[in-house]
């Protein structure tokens, strides 16, 4: 008997999905377990597995085409039947849908004209296929073999005139009007919702930047002196991010409304710190959340991270690891920028942006010093946040950054 392949229950706060791509093409054999096909959500991609083995019957739902949670995706076929038959048959599910996709004039007629309508897109109501949608296939169809099929006239050679012989100068070469080349790419689940959630976030926050730089001597020095030991005895390096990770906690501590979320006419202050790290996807941006991080070490900040990174790339991560964050922060040094304005996380009201150390010439004690310094902004929602506690946030930042020994004991 035939086996519906049906989108699962994705997450609480995910409606709809995207089909990406299909593992298997009908008629292939499929075992249990094995993954069918790829759905891309605004978060993550998941891939729907085989509940039952048999053979893949039938593709309903084509590649970028928008689904949702029960929306049927394809037909199985158990091996047993597909041995009985000989060949896959029609399924109940797959002419039922047929049925309501179409009007009864345009089924009439694409059974007489031998075309599938599974492969035209309908322009009536609700999307059905209509008798002039199935007639403008039928004439492309018709035109496509006529173009085929098309005799091609040879005309007898015709000798070329005497030419005297002349030096001419080098024609510039001819460039065709189709040398321009273009190329149509369908944006990704995760890409349209990426722009629309940057959108949302200047339109609905009142969203400002303040920024300051930081001397990152004291870290460095404190890195290169601690970190053969801290590799050989966590396996991981130590970077930037777990000290900028605890002054974060540490300044939102003193200023709770950078850890906070607006919600209607409240402000709902959050009294955990569930700080986002943006990573780089060549998808886009993702931003997997590190939970209670003010319990976390700097070694378990870092092995999460490199899991993150490890997942990102694989494509693993979980809704949950992407949920739920208080505050972000995002380093766009690691792409060499010197200077940005980070774009608000909704329904965070605060994001800090880490940027590339630049060695630059400051004054120490009445002294011009060269000192490696790195640009920091933090944006922020002003219906919630001051520009006083914001200024005063980053400052903290600033200072917990440039005393390391300090931060390890406070945090």
């Amino acid at each position: 008997m035939p086996i519906e392949i049906r989108v699962p229950m994705l997450a609480e706060s995910v409606v709809e999905a995207t089909v990406g791509r299909w593992l298997k093409q009908e008629g292939e054999r499929v075992s249990v377990g094995e993954p069918l096909v790829e759905l891309e959500t605004d978060k993550v991609n998941a891939e729907v597995p085989a509940d039952e083995g048999g053979v893949l019957h039938k593709i309903l739902r084509r590649e970028g085409e928008v689904v949702r949670p029960g929306d049927v995706l394809g037909v199985l076929l158990e091996a047993e039947a597909v041995a009985e038959a000989g060949a896959p048959a029609p399924t109940p599910a797959i002419e039922a849908e047929e049925e309501g996709r179409a009007t009864p004039i345009a089924r009439k007629m694409a059974e007489e004209l031998g075309i599938d309508l599974r492969e035209i897109r309908g322009t009536g109501p609700g999307g059905k296929v209509t008798k002039e949608d199935v007639q403008a296939v039928a004439r492309l169809k018709q035109q496509i073999e006529e173009s085929i099929h098309e005799p091609v006239v040879q005309e007898p050679p015709v000798s070329p005139p005497p030419v005297e012989e002349r030096v001419s100068p080098p024609a510039a070469p001819a460039v065709a009007p189709s040398a321009r080349a273009e190329t149509r790419q369908r944006l990704s689940r995760r890409r349209l919702t990426i722009a629309r959630r940057l959108v949302e976030a200047q339109h609905t926050a009142a969203m400002l930047t303040t920024f300051n730089e930081i001397d990152m001597s004291a870290v460095m020095a404190l890195r290169a002196k601690w970190k053969e030991r801290f590799q050989q005895q966590y396996g991981v390096s130590l970077g930037f991010m777990p000290f900028f990770v605890k002054a974060v906690i540490g300044a939102l501590r003193e200023f709770p409304q950078l850890n906070a979320e607006l919600q209607g006419d409240e402000l709902v202050l959050k009294h955990y710190y569930d700080i986002g790290i943006a990573i780089g996807d060549p998808e886009g941006l993702v931003v997997p959340v590190l939970r209670d991080a003010d319990k976390m070490s700097f070694a378990q900040i870092e092995k999460a991270i490199a899991q993150f990174v490890e997942k990102a790339r694989n494509r693993t991560l979980t809704l949950e690891e992407l949920q739920g964050g208080t505050f972000t922060i995002t380093n766009g040094g690691v792409f060499g920028s010197l200077l940005s304005t980070p774009i608000l996380n909704p329904p965070q009201v605060g994001i800090l942006g880490m940027h590339r150390i630049q060695d630059r010439p400051v004054v120490v004690d009445g002294q011009i010093v060269i000192r490696p310094m790195m640009y920091v902004a933090l944006s922020y929602d002003h219906r919630v946040v001051d520009g006083r506690e914001a200024v005063l946030f980053l400052v903290r930042v600033k200072q917990l950054v440039e005393d390391p020994e300090r931060l390890l004991l406070e945090g």
